[in-house]
């Protein structure tokens, strides 16, 4: 079990500090409807997660067939890395210039309006829809599909990457729910520095998994 948890931790660790749910649930905590909202944006996000990860891990044990060091999760890897590479590239290269105002997504601007079925439809299509995201949750549960641990240490490590790469919706909102409006100021602090740095966070993590992918790859493909 530990290899198949220690396998996966990078890419948990990829999918905790992308900006997007973040941002995502503190914008809908600072509406009337925060208190089933920010739930529905949490729910959303684990779920959607939970299901990329479920479906990718399914897969690859029943590609994997008993070797513990598989092939296909070479290749795999390999067209993850290079697809994280060409996303770090593409979004250094999108980066706002300076003097420039980007406008926010349509999302974005009807967070107000959102009940708590719309927010958990919204979570959940970003969960899916984004390319870094579902990069590093196949990534991640390549990994432990292609650790060689048992069918409850893989379903235990794929538990703790969906846990961990959701922290970002549960931790705003359990910081909301403990010290309600309390807690605006310090959302507000976390959804600006997100916000202002979301390009060199997002190219960073990008790049540095898709390094770590294709060594792992190429270290398979050996």
């Amino acid at each position: 079990m530990g290899e198949a948890v220690g396998a996966m931790l990078a890419s948990a660790a990829g999918l905790a500090i992308n900006p997007l749910p973040l941002v995502a649930v503190v914008l809908v905590l600072g509406t009337r409807r925060a208190r089933t909202n920010g739930p529905a944006v949490a729910a959303g996000w684990t779920v959607g997660l939970a299901g990329v990860v479920g479906t990718a891990l399914a897969i690859g044990i029943g590609l994997a067939g008993g070797d513990g060091r598989p092939t296909w999760a070479a290749w795999l890897k390999l067209a993850l890395g290079a697809a994280l590479w060409l996303l770090a590239l593409r979004s250094w290269r999108g980066r706002p210039r300076a003097g420039r105002v980007t406008a926010p997504p349509p999302w974005m601007r009807t967070a107000d309006r959102l009940t708590a079925g719309s927010s958990f439809g919204l979570a959940l299509g970003l969960a899916v829809a984004d390319p870094r995201n579902l990069a590093l949750a196949v990534g991640g549960a390549v990994s432990v599909a292609a650790s060689g641990t048992g069918t409850g240490g893989m379903a235990l490590a794929a538990g703790l990457l969906v846990l961990i790469g959701s922290l970002g919706t549960l931790v705003p909102l359990g910081v909301h729910l403990a010290r309600g409006e309390r807690a605006d100021g310090v959302l507000g602090e976390w959804k600006a520095w997100t916000g202002a740095h979301n390009t060199a966070i997002t190219t960073t993590v990008a790049a540095v998994l898709g390094a770590a992918y294709l060594g792992d790859a190429l270290t398979g493909l050996a």
